[in-house]
C-alpha cells in the first residue's frame, strides 16, 4: 500500500491512465472503509463487554434458569487439565450435558458468560493465581480450558511452588494453581519422649499447625501475582484426616504450642488473621486479592462415608437448600455457612475483595459427579467439568472487569 500511495503522489503521464488512477483510489477507499468498520467493531465490542456488568447490582442473589439455546458447553472433555473424575461428559452422566443449560440471573441485572478472547486481549501481560485446596483447582481448570478454546499456543510454566500452571504464549498471560490445604503449614506431630507441655496435657500424636506461617507452596505468590484468587474451608472439618481425638489439629503459634489449646474454629479465625497481614505486606499495590468463599457439599442420607449421596437431575428450589444448610438444622452440610461466617468476619476492612459464590451454589445438587466420579462412594463435593465453575469463572471476571475499570 505504501508503494501505491507514493505513485499516486508522483504520477507519471506516461505510466498510469486516469482509469488506472480510479481503481487504485477506490482500492484504497475500500481497503480504508474495510480498517475503520473492523476498529469499529472491534471497539464496540469490547465497549459492550464492559457496559455489560453492572456496577451496583449484586451478583450473588438471584436465580438459575433452564436456557435451551445453550447448544453446547463452552469446552469440552478433550481439555486434558480435566481431572478424570470431573469429567462428567466422558464418565457419561446422565445429565452431563443438562448442567451447562442451567443459566445464573440475578435480580436485578445480568451476568453474562465472558468472553475468553477479550479476556486474554485485556489481561495480557498478566500472572493469576488460584491459591487453596481441590476446590480451587475445579476454578483454575474451568478458566484454562475455557481459556485454552480461543488459544492453543500454551505452555506450561509453574511458578515457584505452584502445582500446575499454564502460559498462554501470544498474550504473556500466565494462569496457575497452588495447593493449599489450610494455607498455613502443618505437618505430622509425636510426643516427645522428654516430654513438654503438649506431652503433659495428655497429647500423643495430632498435626502442628504454625499459624503465622504460609505452606511453602504459596509463599511466594503474593509477591509475583497481578491477580489471587484464595480459598479455605473444606480441610478445616474433616474428621477423615484431623480426627479431633486420635489425630487433633495443634496449633503452633512463634513456633511454640497455643496453651490452652485451642478449638478448631479458633485455630482458624488465627490462620486467617496471619494469612490476611502476610499477603497484604508482601502484595504490591496494582495487585488485585479475592476471597472465595465456601463451595457447599450436597450430601444427602448421609456424610461420604455414610452412604451420602447426590442424585439430583437439577436444581434445588429455594425451600430445599434452607432445609439442606441451614444452620439450625445442624445438617451434613452445615460447613459452607459456618465457614463462611468466619471469612467473612476475618476479610472485612482489608484489602481481600469477596468473590461471594456460595449461595448460587447451594442450588446446584445437580452438578457434582455424584457416583460418575470414580470413587467407592459418591463425589458431592467437587463439580463436574465443563460446569459450576464455568459461572463462578463468568462472575470472576465481572467482579475483576468492575475492579479495573475503577482504577
Amino acid at each position: 500500500m505504501a508503494n501505491q500511495w507514493k505513485k499516486l503522489k508522483q504520477p507519471s503521464s506516461s505510466s498510469i491512465s486516469p482509469s488506472c488512477l480510479f481503481l487504485s483510489l477506490l482500492s484504497l477507499t475500500s481497503l480504508f472503509l474495510a480498517f475503520s468498520l473492523f476498529n469499529t467493531s472491534s471497539r464496540s465490542t469490547l465497549s459492550k463487554s464492559k457496559l455489560s456488568y453492572s456496577k451496583s447490582c449484586n451478583f450473588t442473589h438471584g436465580r438459575w434458569i433452564y436456557d435451551q439455546s445453550i447448544k453446547s458447553p463452552r469446552y469440552d472433555d478433550s481439555c486434558k487439565e480435566i481431572y478424570k473424575g470431573w469429567s462428567c461428559i466422558g464418565s457419561k452422566k446422565s445429565n452431563a450435558l443438562d448442567i451447562v443449560k442451567w443459566r445464573w440471573k440475578p435480580y436485578q441485572c445480568d451476568l453474562p458468560q465472558f468472553d475468553p478472547l477479550l479476556f486474554l486481549h485485556r489481561f495480557k501481560n498478566t500472572n493469576i493465581g488460584f491459591v487453596g485446596d481441590s476446590l480451587n483447582r475445579n476454578m483454575f481448570v474451568s478458566l484454562f480450558c475455557t481459556l485454552k478454546r480461543v488459544s492453543g499456543e500454551v505452555k506450561k510454566w509453574r511458578p515457584a511452588g505452584s502445582d500446575r500452571g499454564f502460559t498462554f504464549l501470544k498474550y504473556n498471560l500466565t494462569i496457575s494453581y497452588h495447593r493449599t490445604n489450610l494455607l498455613a503449614r502443618y505437618g505430622r506431630w509425636s510426643a516427645n519422649a522428654n516430654g513438654g507441655v503438649l506431652e503433659s496435657l495428655g497429647y500423643k500424636e495430632g498435626y502442628r499447625v504454625d499459624v503465622d506461617v504460609p505452606e511453602g507452596t504459596w509463599a511466594e505468590a503474593p509477591s509475583f501475582h497481578d491477580i489471587l484468587i484464595f480459598n479455605t474451608g473444606h480441610w478445616w472439618w474433616a474428621p477423615s484426616k484431623f480426627d479431633p481425638v486420635k489425630s487433633p489439629m495443634l496449633f503452633f503459634e512463634k513456633g511454640n504450642p497455643v496453651v490452652p489449646p485451642v478449638s478448631t474454629e479458633s485455630g482458624l479465625d488465627m490462620v486467617l488473621k496471619h494469612m490476611i497481614s502476610y499477603v497484604e505486606k508482601r502484595m504490591r499495590p496494582s495487585t488485585t486479592v479475592f476471597m472465595r468463599t465456601q463451595s457447599p457439599r450436597h450430601f444427602e442420607g448421609g456424610d461420604w462415608d455414610q452412604g451420602g449421596s447426590c442424585q439430583r437431575s437439577q436444581p434445588l428450589s429455594p425451600q430445599e437448600v434452607e432445609e439442606l444448610f441451614s444452620l439450625k438444622n445442624n445438617g451434613t452440610n452445615v460447613e459452607v455457612r459456618l465457614v463462611n461466617q468466619h471469612l467473612y468476619k476475618a476479610f472485612e476492612g482489608t484489602r481481600f475483595h469477596k468473590l461471594d459464590i456460595s449461595h448460587m451454589s447451594e442450588f446446584r445438587a445437580d452438578a457434582h459427579p455424584s457416583t460418575a466420579g470414580g470413587k467407592k462412594h459418591d463425589d458431592c463435593m467437587h463439580w463436574c467439568l465443563p460446569g459450576l465453575t464455568d459461572t463462578w469463572n463468568d462472575l470472576f471476571v465481572a467482579y475483576l472487569s468492575n475492579i479495573k475499570d475503577r482504577t
